[in-house]
């Protein structure tokens, strides 16, 4: 019996919530279908259904700083208003080993377990460079988990280091890399990625770096770039490969939607997507991605309130702590200008949704359960 009357749904939505309900794999159509015809309550109700049966009333968050090595760039992406192409560095910041050190030390009594580290195409900061401070961070914190580089960085390191992908990948594994995120992938469809991202790797490039870390047991996160130039058919055939590779490797943690901003970019005439939209492609991504564990809401993107919204279709993550240590989005206008959360208001933030608070590791070991602590109030 679906989870939905007949009476208030068309015939196809019908057929949809019954494979859903029965956990059967929806088609390519049937996404088309819900992001042209479905309403937004129908699609949540259905991604709450999805994932309340895979995770219950747990919502995941870990706590983690961010690296930024540079935001100087050889390449000009132009939905991006972080980087500085490389010729006019002058307006960037570039920080040396010791300067990022610096920064990992500043959490030496600080329980977080994990360290992100992206950032620009710098010419000058290659394989060996990143290697070195791989090395030297898990020499200073054997215990800190490293997740690092997106593919697009990889790329070009690997390129200029006149390296394969797979001698890159176990170089940089073996120097301690423990997982890679998901940034980078944007939309894979070419004709969308030559208006908005042509000079960088392309969606197969993207697809076979992050193949190569799950063959080398290494897991990785996987997003999509919405709201700007594509349509939903691109954001489905995106989906669709990566929900592929995933059947293959079983190597993605998380998919993140990541919305589209419009400040301060040479795509500003944009209009954004609205909340709306935002929480259809959060709700259609659950139910599509049936192999992928969990969805995930960077709340520096979305802001607080919104990633506290997004509980209720689908997601069952909100990424970490962050400490005000990433300035991609809040340098595009993002709601969250100074990403900071304690882990008292990221609990708060979760039990006010009506969820159950459980602090994770990068690959989803559980580390504590907030569930019974009540309602805790912001320090």
């Amino acid at each position: 019996m679906s989870i939905f009357s007949l009476s208030n749904i068309d015939t196809a939505l019908h057929k949809i919530s019954n494979k859903v309900h029965n956990g059967q794999r929806i088609s390519d159509e049937d996404a088309l279908h819900l992001f042209k015809h479905a309403s937004l309550g129908f699609v949540g109700a259905l991604a709450n259904y999805v994932r309340e049966q895979k995770h219950g009333d747990i919502t995941y968050f870990n706590r983690n700083f961010h690296i930024e090595p540079t935001n100087a760039c050889v390449y000009s992406c132009h939905f991006c208003s972080y980087s500085r192409v490389y010729a006019h560095r002058d307006e960037a910041w570039e920080l040396s080993l010791q300067q990022m050190m610096d920064i990992v030390k500043k959490y030496d009594h600080e329980p977080v377990t994990e360290v992100h580290i992206v950032g620009g195409v710098h010419p000058k900061m290659n394989l060996e460079f990143f290697a070195e401070l791989l090395r030297s961070i898990k020499a200073h914190r054997p215990d800190l988990h490293i997740k690092g580089f997106t593919a697009v960085e990889l790329d070009y390191m690997f390129r200029k280091a006149k390296k394969s992908i797979p001698e890159g990948m176990q170089y940089l594994k073996e120097a301690g890399l423990e997982s890679l995120p998901g940034g980078g992938a944007e939309i894979f469809a070419p004709e969308i990625r030559k208006q908005i991202c042509a000079d960088k790797v392309d969606g197969k490039g993207w697809l076979y770096i992050h193949q190569t870390a799950h063959e080398l047991g290494m897991q990785s996160n996987a997003t999509m770039l919405y709201g700007h130039l594509e349509n939903y058919s691109h954001r489905i055939d995106h989906m669709s490969q990566l929900r592929n590779l995933q059947d293959q490797t079983g190597g993605f943690n998380t998919f993140i939607p990541l919305k589209f901003r419009n400040g301060d970019n040479d795509m500003s005439h944009v209009a954004e997507s609205s909340l709306i939209e935002d929480m259809k492609v959060y709700a259609i991504s659950r139910i599509y991605l049936d192999n992928f564990p969990h969805i995930k809401a960077y709340w520096p993107m979305l802001g607080r309130q919104n990633a506290q919204l997004s509980l209720s279709f689908g997601v069952n993550d909100i990424d970490g702590t962050i400490d005000d240590t990433t300035k991609i989005y809040s340098m595009a206008g993002s709601e969250e200008q100074t990403p900071s959360m304690t882990t008292e208001e990221l609990v708060l933030l979760i039990q006010q949704a009506r969820r159950r608070p459980v602090e994770r590791g990068t690959l989803y070991n559980v580390i504590k359960d907030y569930s019974n602590t009540g309602v805790l109030e912001p320090a």
